[in-house]
């Protein structure tokens, strides 16, 4: 009866192996595909990490997190969301700052600019100064929704690669745990055999 039940166990153990196996060949897959998806498409872009000069506008925070890839090409989740969160978007902020004293979004610098120039094309004796006040505007409207669409981008980028991340090591979690039930089934097969001798030599000793 032992002898059955770790055969039983034993199987179990090979087919969870099995599993696992191919869990880990599709996450490996997954990891590849991603991986080379995210690199096609960021080399798409051609961007070059700031370096020197470009960095001197900057925060020290925001320094701090690009100066690692200073210089390098776009090619990578973590560059990405430092280029998206301490380049773009510090620039972003710094045009609004510039303009109207503070960090200004997209939906305020479009309701500001078409505001500006609804009163213009009604004031035929509009100033030189509300003209470029209201340029100002939409410049800095154009401005913010041209980043926000490649920080867009880029955030879904460092996204899929972070998936593509998670992916390997799920895959390497997946091998590990196929190679350890495969021992133990061998194991169990193993001990299976060694018991069904044990109870095979105690049956004919009792007959004797």
């Amino acid at each position: 009866m032992r002898s059955a039940l770790d055969k039983l166990v034993s199987w179990v153990g090979l087919a969870l192996a099995a599993v696992l196996l191919v869990a880990g060949g599709l996450l490996t897959w997954a990891n590849t595909f991603i991986a080379d998806q995210v690199e096609e498409q960021f080399a798409a872009q051609d961007i070059t990490m700031p370096e020197g000069p470009a960095l001197e506008s900057l925060s020290e925070s925001d320094r701090a997190e690009l100066e690692e890839f200073a210089g390098s090409p776009l090619d990578s989740g973590p560059e990405a969301k430092a280029f998206a969160d301490n380049y773009i978007l510090a620039h972003m902020n710094s045009s609004g700052e510039a303009l109207a004293g503070e960090p200004v979004t997209y939906e305020e610098a479009s309701s500001q600019g078409r505001a500006l120039m609804a009163a213009i094309a009604e004031n035929p004796d509009a100033t030189e100064e509300e003209k470029a006040e209201a340029q100002a505007w939409m410049d800095l409207r154009e401005s913010l929704f041209m980043g926000n669409t490649l920080r867009g981008l880029l955030l879904y980028g460092y996204a899929f690669a972070t998936m593509g991340t998670i992916a390997g090591f799920a895959a390497i979690a997946s091998f590990v745990g196929a190679g350890a039930m495969l021992v133990l089934a061998l194991l169990g097969f193993w001990h299976a055999k060694r018991i069904s001798t044990v109870e095979t030599t105690q049956r004919e000793a009792a007959l004797v």
